[in-house]
């Protein structure tokens, strides 16, 4: 694990700024953002072994995926993403400016919880 924010605020509209490093042995990590770990609206996962990204959402179970073939990741560099998203979608910026977007199947207009889970180092997490 890499770490847990339980109490924040981004609502609709606000910009979420990542910056980190892949880690050089990294399969995957996973950036999730939601009420809580049993409820994720976002569950954005690079997967290096399979190179592709996977983004899903879980309130209770997991729902369908959708897999976006642009995988601008690579191992040892490092990376900025913008997430943004309203009651409807999720949009986010991909290094390199690719744009995908997932379905916000909650509906919700403010999410409080992050987890950030696998082989990364977040270095600078900005929330406006």
């Amino acid at each position: 694990m890499v770490f847990t924010i339980k109490d924040m605020s981004f609502k609709a509209g606000m910009e979420m700024k990542v910056s980190g490093k892949v880690k050089s042995e990294c399969e995957g990590f996973s950036i999730n953002i939601g009420h809580d770990t049993n409820a994720i609206a976002l569950h954005f996962n690079p997967r290096f072994n399979e190179n592709v990204i996977v983004c899903n959402s879980n309130s209770g179970s997991w729902g369908d995926e959708h897999r976006e073939h642009c995988f601008p990741f690579q191992k040892g560099n490092e990376f900025k993403l913008i997430i943004t998203f309203n009651n409807d979608t999720f949009y986010i910026k991909l290094p390199e400016g690719t744009m995908m977007s997932f379905p916000n199947r909650f509906g919700d207009d403010t999410f409080k919880h992050i987890h950030v889970v696998g082989d990364v180092k977040i270095e600078s997490l900005k929330v406006k």
